[in-house]
C-alpha cells in the first residue's frame, strides 16, 4: 500500500538545537504507527512539521500523496495537540461545531456522533473551562474527529485520562485504522506501543529503531519494550553519529 505519510531527511534547528535530526519516515495506509520516546526526543516537533505548523531546515513531507505545506489537504488530516488547543469561554458542543466548519463538515449530526463517540453527551453544554483535564482530552479528540479525516496525528492524546478511558481511545483508534483511516500516535508510554501496528524509537531528534512491538524485541533481544528502547539508545550512544 502506497505511503500516506512521506518524510524523507527531515531537520529542524532552533539555533543550536538539532530538534529534528536527519529524520526519515513512512507510514502506509490503515496503519497505528506509534512514536516512542522521553519527552524532549522530537516528537512534538515532528508531528508539527508533517502538518505543516513547522517549516523544516531542510528536508521535505507529502502527506496523502500531497507535498507539504498544503493548506487543502488539511481538510482530511485529524490533529490533536498535546496542550488543549480548545477555547474556554466556549461549550464542547461549540468547540465541535467550530472544527467541524473549518474542515468544511458543518453538519449537526456529526458533531453529536463526534460528541457521542468520547462520551461527552451528558457535558456537550458545558463551558470547556468547566471541564476536567481528562474531559478536555476528549473534547478535543471530538474536535480531530468530527471531519472524518483520512489521517490522524494524535500528540500524547492519553496524557491525563485514567486507564479505562485510555483502554476506549485505543479500541476506537483501532476500529478507525479498521476502516482504513491512518494513525500517528506519539507517547512515553512503553505499554500503549503494543497497541500500535509499527513503532519508532526516538531519541534526541533521530530515530533509533523502527518495526513491531516483536521485532524491536527481537532486534535488541530484550523481553520488553522499555528495555529495547533503552538498548537502541544505549547503542546509538557508543556508535556516535
Amino acid at each position: 500500500m502506497d505511503a500516506v505519510v512521506q518524510a524523507t531527511d527531515l531537520h529542524k534547528d532552533f539555533g543550536p538545537i538539532h530538534a529534528v535530526d536527519g529524520l526519515s519516515l513512512s507510514v502506509r495506509g490503515g496503519e497505528i504507527y506509534g512514536l516512542l520516546g522521553p519527552n524532549g526526543s522530537g516528537k512534538t516537533t515532528l508531528i508539527r512539521l508533517l502538518i505543516g505548523l513547522l517549516k523544516p531546515t531542510s528536508g521535505s513531507v507529502s502527506l496523502l500523496s500531497q507535498a507539504m505545506p498544503d493548506k487543502a489537504i488539511l481538510a482530511k488530516v485529524g490533529y490533536m495537540t498535546q496542550a488543549s488547543a480548545l477555547y474556554e469561554e466556549l461549550t464542547v458542543r461549540e468547540n465541535v461545531a467550530f472544527f467541524a466548519a473549518m474542515c468544511g463538515e458543518a453538519s449537526q449530526a456529526r458533531v453529536d456522533e463526534a460528541i457521542a463517540l468520547v462520551d461527552l453527551q451528558d457535558r456537550a453544554g458545558s463551558l470547556v473551562r468547566t471541564l476536567s483535564g481528562g474531559m478536555k482530552q476528549r473534547a478535543s479528540l471530538a474536535c480531530a474527529l468530527v471531519h472524518q479525516p483520512r489521517l490522524l496525528l494524535l500528540d500524547e492524546p492519553t496524557v491525563g485520562i485514567d486507564p479505562q478511558l485510555r483502554a476506549t481511545f485505543w479500541a476506537y483508534f483501532r476500529r478507525l485504522a479498521d476502516d482504513g483511516v491512518t494513525l500517528i500516535v506519539s507517547s512515553h508510554v512503553m505499554d500503549e506501543a503494543e497497541r500500535c501496528d509499527r513503532l519508532g524509537f526516538m531519541r534526541q531528534g533521530r530515530m533509533l529503531a523502527e518495526g513491531s512491538a516483536a521485532e524491536l524485541r527481537a532486534q535488541a533481544a530484550t523481553a520488553t519494550l522499555e528495555e529495547a528502547f533503552l538498548q537502541f539508545a544505549e547503542g546509538s550512544e557508543t556508535g556516535g553519529r
